[in-house]
């Protein structure tokens, strides 16, 4: 029931693409991504350049070499929220080096690049088919939570003093900022709510015609050509930059405010280049900092941080794609091509990142199904900051945030909702759970909490199916036939099955149906061998696997008398060796 229920918002998703449609996808996703990489760049304290170079870098590669044609990579909020300590440590560490977090960032990305390889050289991507499909419900739900609260900080606007400069909060850590109001809302609402009616319309006109990049265009143009006061790009840009932080202090002048026993640091003096998303081309070059134990010790941690946050929220998103596509990416050459990505975002100048769901749902959405959507996202990513700054800076945000909140509708999985009621009880918590983490905490979090609860309920409920069936064979002798699954959490119910003391003098256990887990079933196993041992009973083991019996034999060769081996094997192991 659960699996369906992510095929029922369909209804966003063209069956078919082509090489047009790939185009015009590419083209929107390069619209969507633009806001996206400069307000995760500046979460990461780094120049919205930084983070638009790896919003391409990631497009291009991930989509050449990745194992799900279709899904959309780029920078990603998740990694910015670790990246941006990765930063200010980085400063600290060394102060004397010019950019030292932006540099520190860079080799870590080339660690996170190896480490993600190696996930998919030791074919570990598998193992995210593993996640419940609960867990994919809830972290569907979730990251549409996310991208809408992110679209509605866009509804605020800073307080200026009367100098002109906006006023900081020393507690908070940020510009104090109020909702919009008047006439300003209502034209941005009114912007956004055309946006999202143009999505709705165009696909009935014609299914070919790209939606969202036809709406952008044409809100974009509208609010150009009717002068319509509201906020574009380069407001975003520039607002959000390290320009117009001065507090009303000189560059050159140390400030530090104490409040409530934390310090808040000057930033920087004023970046030019953070008030535009104009650059050049990136430029190869080697990471700028120390080549020792203690560079290596202070990326190791976050290397492997990133590495495993980019991952899931790849892989996650794989199978979102998947579900929606009906098709199967490969999720081991998906983690290679991840690490190659974050790997020439390190020796590019990029600020790394990973696949991202809403992008994803926006190309899939847009008709896009192959290989060359990503790649034309990407390139005209490059060609934006290159050549058409200017012309992408008067792009109006709420054309943007139309397209987002439609990525949101199409994103959250609203059948979940009227199912809650129907499924098992544990699924609903692990829904509801995964969704609530995923929002108030940390993605990783949420799935690997999401996973626990799943795999402890699962855990229950099959400690509870193993039988045993009694009876006395003609020479008197006591037939216990064992079924079910003998793990870790049915040991203490199989145990309790047995009555050594009371038992007739020869006992058998037939393992026929049971199939013996792990160690700890073993060990159950010779522990009531000992058992019936020190009550002088004689105990014959039938249609145990050659891994139990070795174990077995290992810990005590008493077995050897007490393991049948004239019978054939049983039908299951005690170890899956190979998995698909």
């Amino acid at each position: 029931m659960i699996k369906k229920n992510l095929k029922n918002f369909k209804w966003i998703v063209p069956s078919k693409g082509s090489i047009s449609t790939d185009v015009f996808s590419g083209l929107t996703v390069a619209l969507a991504l633009i806001p996206e990489a400069i307000a995760f760049a500046f979460v990461a304290g780094i120049s919205p350049i930084i983070g638009l170079y790896g919003a391409l870098m990631m497009a291009i590669v991930t989509s050449i070499i990745g194992g799900r044609p279709g899904m959309i990579s780029g920078a990603a909020g998740a990694l910015a929220v670790v990246t941006v300590h990765l930063v200010k440590e980085g400063n600290a560490v060394n102060p004397d080096i010019e950019g030292a977090g932006l540099q520190y960032l860079f080799i870590t990305l080339l660690l996170v690049g190896v480490f993600q390889i190696l996930a998919g050289v030791f074919k570990l991507g598998k193992f995210v088919r593993l996640i419940p499909y609960p867990v994919i419900l809830g972290f569907v739900n979730g990251i549409a939570i996310l991208i809408f609260v992110a679209q509605l900080q866009m509804f605020k606007d800073y307080i200026f003093s009367e100098q002109g400069f906006r006023i900081w909060d020393p507690i908070k850590g940020t510009f104090i900022s109020e909702w919009m109001s008047g006439s300003n809302l209502l034209i941005m609402l009114g912007l956004v709510a055309a946006t999202m009616l143009l999505m709705f319309l165009i696909p009935k006109i014609h299914q070919k015609i790209p939606g969202g990049l036809v709406a952008i265009i044409l809100v974009s143009v509208t609010v150009v050509s009717l002068e319509i006061p509201t906020k574009n790009i380069g407001d975003f840009v520039k607002l959000n930059s390290i320009e117009g932080v001065e507090k009303q202090f000189s560059e050159d002048e140390i400030v530090v405010f104490k409040t409530n026993h934390q310090e808040f640091e000057p930033l920087p003096p004023v970046d030019k280049s953070q008030t535009t998303v104009k650059a050049g081309l990136p430029s190869f070059a080697v990471p700028k900092v120390p080549f020792n134990l203690g560079t290596f010790y202070l990326i190791l941690p976050y290397a492997l941080i990133l590495a495993a946050i980019g991952l899931i929220e790849s892989l996650m998103t794989m199978n979102v794609v998947d579900e929606l596509t009906e098709t199967r990416g490969n999720g081991n050459k998906e983690c290679v091509a991840q690490g190659t990505a974050n790997i020439v975002n390190g020796f590019f100048g990029g600020m790394g990142g990973c696949a991202m769901i809403a992008q994803s749902i926006v190309n899939i959405k847009s008709g896009g199904r192959g290989r060359l959507s990503g790649v034309v996202a990407g390139i005209s990513l490059l060609l934006f900051i290159v050549f058409g700054s200017s012309y992408i800076e008067m792009m109006p945000l709420a054309a943007l945030i139309g397209v987002m909140f439609m990525v949101v509708i199409g994103t959250f999985a609203w059948s979940s909702l009227k199912i809650l009621n129907k499924i098992p009880f544990t699924d609903a918590i692990v829904i509801i759970t995964v969704t609530s983490l995923t929002v108030i905490a940390d993605l990783a979090i949420a799935v690997f909490v999401g996973v626990i609860i799943s795999a402890l309920s699962f855990a229950w409920e099959n400690a509870l199916k193993i039988r045993a069936r009694k009876k006395i064979k003609e020479d008197g002798s006591l037939v216990y036939e064992i079924w079910g699954p003998l793990f870790f959490g049915s040991t203490n119910n199989f145990t309790r099955k047995f009555d050594p003391k009371n038992d007739p003098s020869m006992v058998e256990i037939d393992f026929m149906d049971c199939r013996v887990s792990d160690h700890s079933g073993v060990q159950a196993i010779s522990d009531l061998a000992d058992k019936y041992t020190k009550n002088n009973k004689i105990l014959t083991l039938k249609h145990l696997s050659p891994e139990c019996k070795m174990l077995l034999i290992k810990a005590n060769t008493k077995f050897e008398d007490m393991i049948e081996t004239s019978i054939d094997d049983p039908r299951y192991y005690v170890v899956i060796d190979k998995m698909y």
